[in-house]
């Protein structure tokens, strides 16, 4: 067996665990609207980091990140009971920009088609000929 596939297959069982633990069990108003996007488990499945994403400004992010870090034992407890694992892995939450940075691609682009459209609408033909 290749050396970190049980990893890879762990963290896609403790992503899809910790997401229903998130939207269901979490009571802590912080954490709704989180989404976590990934997840790195060691190969020797005690350390995860989590990776976490959440579209607002630099203080709600810090707010989610104390509310991830407040619910980590009760994270860890159920995904203990859940899981049929040696060793519970320790946690780590880290912010993924990916989408907000994402998000501000397509905030880009729709400008740039918007403005092609208009200027495109405006210019005349320069040879003179219709289509």
């Amino acid at each position: 067996m290749l050396a970190g596939k049980r990893a890879i297959r762990v963290g896609d069982v403790l992503l899809k665990e910790m997401a229903y633990l998130l939207m269901r069990r979490v009571k802590d108003p912080r954490v709704k609207g989180v989404t976590l996007t990934g997840v790195q488990v060691s190969n020797d499945l005690k350390h995860a980091k989590v990776y976490f994403s959440l579209i607002g400004d630099e203080k709600e992010i810090i707010q989610v990140q104390q509310g991830l870090e407040s619910a980590k034992g009760f994270i860890k407890r159920e995904i203990g009971l859940r899981m049929e694992l040696k060793y519970v892995p320790d946690i780590v939450f880290k912010h993924d920009p990916s989408l907000a940075t994402g998000e501000r691609m397509e905030k880009i682009l729709q400008n740039v088609k918007a403005g092609r459209s208009s200027e495109g609408d405006a210019q005349e033909d320069p040879n003179g000929e219709g289509s």
